[in-house]
Parts: structure tokens; sequence; C-alpha cells
């Protein structure tokens, strides 16, 4: 790298669901001679990932909460190129931007403060869609020019990375340009003696779900109204600027009063400021636009409030009337379930209902079965009613309040329940009702790729509907989370406003609160016999894969390990009664040295019994940690089932203990103490450390305090750190207890 680099590229801001990652990844791939890249990091997220990359790259830490213009000032400081390139943390580069940003700065005049730039837009659902920049950059051409010349230029995306600054230029104005990035943008084309134009896409925009953004303030609304007239005023002297500029300023008050959804007070407000303004600064001898536009701005200009809202309506009654048609085709099959549930949801919010609901009503399980549990113990007042199937009515505790999907009494409870609690979704008719609160639970740590982030692998897409799914999603407003990782994980796979409850999970909390009675019963209830070695052995479901595929050979496993040995075998809820025992496998049975525990529940229970977990992809090795027992895993298609499924982190890497690769080499760890040495209870307290975070025992009192009690999450017990707990004792100190 020569002493003064060309560019300076300015990654900037916090780690916003993850993206940060995929930005750096690619600029490491690709360094460039004259290029420095500086990271600004927001918070110990980005820290974490842009830290993966020095001394490559220099980076910045700066708090969580950090502004995007502190942090790109923070950027800016250390950068010691000649032009800066800002790229938001959660944005992109195309493949080859910044060598064809650094070559295009190389040739230009001193003269030229910015350069100007296509880009690419994305959002969750596509990538490298084409800007509307491209043409307005091509007739402009290449030279470099005056913004009076080519005032259209202020039409571009108001975005500071599809602009490129010279460093001097900066840091001249930068008390002016520290600020939010659109009126940044707008002002550094305001303030350059001339710019330069590149019609090549050099920068993606990402434009993140509206759903997953903090609410914007009323503040935040009327401050748009108070920096136009700032801009306007940078441009006083300049007739085309202006004329242009005031252009921009009532489009896009027009549009964020058409959009925006504003409760009423804050609409009249808004639309008083922006009127006023459209007054006093319109510029001499200016034009409206002829047609539906030109009535809008007059309306506007006038202060006609009630008539603007009256033109809306009238155009949203015609759109209305046309998507009416279709939804009643859509409904006739539904009309009666959606009038009984219509005619619920008109009635009164029950403060003292909570509907329950746990893997596609199945039974009481899981983190809601924990939930509903310290529910009773700490907020009696509050009635549960679980959802479950017809076919699992039978198997509920006796005296369980429940409804059947799809019967009168099911949809009048959703309705009108106060608390709906679920660890996978409730069916997309369900209306969010205002004071109502609704708690995704979640049923495990993801290793998987989740949500959103299947997108790129067909085998785990096929047959979701995205759209729909966060639909869902929208209605939550609180997620449970049981460490960071599962924390940033959802973030990025579930982009909504929720809540994340980093309490732990409930569930998990009976692997601190079990002593040796339980350990011992359980067993007893398996008919595991004193003395021997149990493994559990738990596999999870391929994407790629029809049905069932067994992964060993469990009647071969069996004999190697011996008579001491009961292999206690859950196949995956998916696969359930998906094929009938060999002759073998019915022999092990009959002698106990095999049991199948695919239908047992709850799964706690297992983990409790068993002296060590076999698994290879399953959530259930998260869980299972907190015992601090060991656990091997048998990952003999792990680079098939990562390339198909999508993983968040290598298991082969950071595994919770021994990997088989085969079943071979895992006959031969159980077989020698390479399952529980020295090495293995290193690699597991690494693991419990990273992903047992929030598990302590008391999650299920966090959650409740937290949603149903209405505490002050800093009220609530403190977590206890993973060194200072105890788990449940293992089956051998149960025994000798």
């Amino acid at each position: 790298m020569s002493e003064t680099p060309d560019l300076s590229v300015v990654v900037h801001g916090p780690n916003v669901q993850d993206h940060l990652p995929a930005l750096l990844d690619s600029l490491a791939s690709h360094p460039l001679p004259g290029t420095e890249v500086i990271v600004a990091a927001v918070g110990d997220w980005a820290r974490e990932a842009a830290e993966r990359h020095t001394p490559a790259f220099t980076v910045v830490p700066l708090p969580d909460g950090a502004r995007d213009s502190a942090a790109r000032s923070a950027g800016a400081a250390r950068a010691t190129g000649r032009w800066l390139h800002f790229v938001h943390a959660k944005d992109g580069l195309p493949p080859g931007a910044p060598r064809t940003v650094a070559e295009h700065t190389a040739g230009l005049p001193g003269t030229v403060d910015v350069l100007l730039l296509d880009h690419v837009r994305s959002t969750w659902r596509a990538a490298g869609l084409p800007s509307p920049d491209g043409p307005r950059l091509a007739r402009a051409g290449r030279a470099d020019l005056a913004l009076d010349d080519r005032p259209a230029l202020l039409g571009l995306a108001p975005l500071l990375g599809n602009r490129a600054v010279r460093a001097g230029f900066w840091r001249t104005h930068e008390r002016l340009l520290t600020t939010d990035e659109p009126f940044a943008a707008l002002v550094a084309l305001l303030l350059a003696d001339r710019v330069a134009c590149l019609p090549h896409p050099a920068y993606e925009e990402r434009r993140l779900r509206p759903e997953s953004l903090p609410p914007v303030t009323p503040e935040q609304r009327y401050a748009l109204v108070d920096r136009y007239e700032t801009l306007l005023g940078l441009a006083a002297d300049r007739p085309a600027v202006r004329g242009a500029l005031y252009d921009l300023m009532v489009r896009d008050c027009l549009r964020t009063f058409a959009r925006a959804g504003m409760p009423d007070d804050v609409a009249r407000e808004f639309f008083r400021r922006a009127s006023s303004a459209v007054r006093r600064l319109r510029p001499e001898e200016h034009r409206s636009p002829a047609g539906l536009e030109g009535v809008r701005r007059s309306l506007l200009a006038d202060g006609a409030y009630r008539k603007y809202r009256a033109l809306q309506a009238a155009n949203h009654g015609r759109r209305g009337v046309r998507s009416a048609v279709r939804t009643g085709r859509r409904l006739a099959g539904n009309r009666l379930r959606t009038l009984q549930y219509r005619r619920a949801l008109a009635r009164p919010v029950d403060p003292h209902l909570a509907v329950f609901s746990a893997y596609w009503a199945r039974g009481v399980a899981c983190n809601p079965a924990a939930i509903a549990a310290k529910l009773a113990e700490l907020a009696p007042s509050i009635h549960p009613v679980w959802v479950v199937t017809a076919a699992n009515a039978a198997l509920l505790p006796p005296g369980t309040d429940h409804v059947v999907p799809g019967t009168r009494r099911y949809w009048e409870v959703l309705a009108r329940a106060k608390y709906l609690v679920n660890n996978v979704n409730f069916p997309d008719a369900v209306v969010k009702r205002p004071g109502t609160v609704h708690l995704q639970t979640h049923h495990g740590t993801p290793l998987k790729r989740m949500g959103l982030d299947q997108l790129p692998y067909p085998a785990a897409a096929r047959g979701l509907d995205f759209p729909a799914l966060l639909e869902r999603v929208d209605r939550w407003d609180f997620s449970v989370s049981a460490n960071g990782h599962t924390t940033r994980m959802w973030q990025r796979a579930y982009p909504s406003r929720h809540v994340s409850l980093d309490h732990g999970y409930p569930r998990n909390d009976v692997y601190y609160t079990a002593g040796a009675a339980e350990v011992r019963a359980v067993r007893e209830r398996l008919g595991i016999p004193p003395g021997r070695r149990a493994i559990l052995y738990a596999p999870t479901h391929r994407d790629y894969e029809a049905g069932w595929t067994p992964r060993l050979d469990l009647a071969a496993l069996a004999a190697d390990l011996g008579e001491e040995t009961v292999l206690l075998v859950r196949a995956h809820y998916f696969y359930e009664g998906a094929s009938a025992p060999s002759a073998p496998l019915a022999g092990l049975r009959r002698t106990g040295r095999l049991i199948d525990v695919s239908s047992y529940e709850p799964v706690e229970e297992l983990c409790l019994a068993a002296d060590a977990l076999v698994t290879d992809y399953s959530s259930i090795m998260f869980d299972y940690a907190n015992l601090d027992r060991p656990i091997v895993v048998h990952a003999d298609d792990w680079e098939t089932y990562r390339t198909t499924r999508g993983v968040y982190f290598d298991l082969m890497a950071e595994a919770p203990g021994p990997v088989a690769r085969s079943q071979a080499e895992l006959t031969e760890i159980l077989t020698t103490d390479a399952w529980h040495d020295e090495r293995a209870a290193k690699a597991r307290t690494a693991f419990r450390r990273r992903f047992c975070e929030y598990d302590d025992g008391r999650a299920a009192e966090r959650v409740v305090r937290r949603v149903f009690l209405g505490e002050d999450a800093r009220a609530l017990p403190p977590v206890l750190p993973v060194e200072e707990r105890t788990p449940a004792p293992s089956p051998e100190e149960a025994t000798a207890s």
C-alpha cells in the first residue's frame, strides 16, 4: 500500500441484523493496493465482527447506541486516504466497487469535491435491484460540472454511500456534514464546488423492513420540514438549485404524509408545518405541475387538511372495491369461521386469559409449558387455555383446559385472550389486538438457518410463504432467548420490533432445579437398570431427505458398546411413526438395551436420565449442555447439511465435545475415554459459556414477572454466571446419594 492511500472505505454503524460480516468478508477477499478499510464499529457485535479482520482493517470501537453520524466522524478521523467512501454496516458493495471508485477518483481534477455513483437496492425479498439513478447519472456525462448546471442531481437517492467525497472537503465542512444521512448527502452536493458522475453501480443499499426499525417519533417527522428549510437557506442565491430543492421538499412532505400512517394529531401538525413551509419558501415564478400531483400540492399549500384527506379516501375507496372483490372470492369458504372470530373480536379483551400452544398444538410442552407452570405459581388469577389437536387431547395432564383448533371456542379464546404464548406461530388469521401480548418462546438455539435466512437454501425454503411469516412475526411483542448468539440470529432471521427477553429458556430451568430423587425417578420410569450407562441418541431431520434415513446401525452400535450401555433413541418429531423396528432392534428392545423414547414427553426428563448425549445438528445439544455432561457429535454428512440447510457457525470447529465423522469413529469415542476426557470437558466448558449464557434455573420466573406481571427488567432476578451454577446431579451422583 502507498504511504497515502487513494481511497479510505469507512464502514460505520452497528451490526444490524448481522449484515456486517458479509460486507467485511467481501472487502477482505479482494484487498486493493492504495485502499484502506476503517471500521467504526458500534457495539460489541459489530466490534467482534470487525476484529476478525485485524490487522488488515483498522477498527474503531464505539459504544452501543452511538449515532451513525458520530460513527462516520470517528471513522473519518482515522482515515488517511485522499478520498472517503462511507459505507453503512447494513449495506454492501458490489464486486469490484472499491477498485472502480479508487481508479475513477484518481483521475479527477482537484476541483471535484464529490463523485456521484450509481447503486443497487436489496430487500429481504430480492438483491441487486437497479436504482432509478442510473439514467440521470448517464445524462449528466462523465465531465465534472457544477450543481447549478445540473440541479436534477439533487433528486438522486439521498445516500452518503452513493457518493465519494474528497477527504479535504469533508474535513472543511465536517460540522455541517455530521448529521443524519439524507440531510448530509444533500448538504455534500450543495457545498461541493464541482461534482463528477459515475453511472456504474458501486454501492448496495439494503432496505430493512420498516417493521424491524424503531417507530418514527413525531419530532422526527417534523424535523423533515426544518431540514429542508436549512437546505434552502444554503441555496439562497442559486435559483436553479433552490427550485429543485423546493420541489424535493414538497414531494417528500407529500410522501411522508401519505405513507407514514401517523396518528391524526401528529398528521395534522405535520400538515400544518409543511403547509407553512411550502408557502413561505416557494421561489418566485415557481409553477406547480398539472394533474393530480398539482391538486395535491395546491391542497398542501392552502393548508386544506380535510380536503386532502377526502381526496385520499376517494383514491383508497376505488382501490378497496377492487381488493374487496378479490378478497371476497378467497374468503368465501371461510365465511362462518370469519364471522365467529369477528364477533369474538368485538368483545373486550380478557386480562385474565392466556392461550398457550407448543409444536403446532401437540400438547403441553417446551418453553410454553414451563412458563404456564410458573404462571400458576406467581399469577394464579390468569387462566391458561391450551391449544391441542383432537388426536393429542387424550394425552393432556388431567384437568388441563384446552381447545381444539378450528372449533368455536378456539376462535373465541384467540380473539379475547390478553396473552398468546407459542413456541412456533399462531395461524395467519389471528389478529393482533391492541392491548394484547404475543410471547414467542421459540424451541431451540439456532445452529441451522431460520426465518428469512432460509431464503438462499431451496431445500429449507421449499413451501415457505415468507411474506406470511413476516406478518406473523410482526405480531410478536416479546421473543425469548437463551444466549446472545440466539438474540442476534433472531434479529436477522425475524426482523421486526419485538423485544428480546434475554432471560434464558424456561424449559431448561429443570436442569438446575431437579435433584437426585428426580433423576432416579425418571430412570426408573424409563426402565434403565441401576449402574447402566444411558446414552441419549437424538438426531435431527434433514430438509434434503424426503423421509427418515437412519444415520446409524443401532444394532451394531449397541453390540459394540456392550450390555452395560442402554441406548435411548429419540427420532425427530417430524418422523414419529415413520418406520417399524427391524428384528434386531426389536430384540434389543426386549432386552432393555435399546429404549425407543421418540414419543416420551417431556424431553427434558430424557436429558436428566442420560449419562451422555449423542446428536448431530439438533438444538438439543444446547439444552443438554446445561447439565455439564458429555456430548458427542455424530456428523457423517456435515458438508451436505451445511450446504443444503445453511448454518450460523462451524460446529466442527466449535463443538461441545468430540466429533465423529463415521459410525466407526463414534464407536471408538464411546468405547474409550474420549467421550469424557479432559479435552472433551474443555470443549464443553467453552460451549456452555457461549450457549448457556442466560439459563440458570430462573428463566421462567423472569419471563413471567416481565411479561405477565409487568415488572421492570432491572428488577428481575439477575442471571447467575455459568461458573456459579450447580446443575442437576448426574445419574452416577444421583445413585450414590
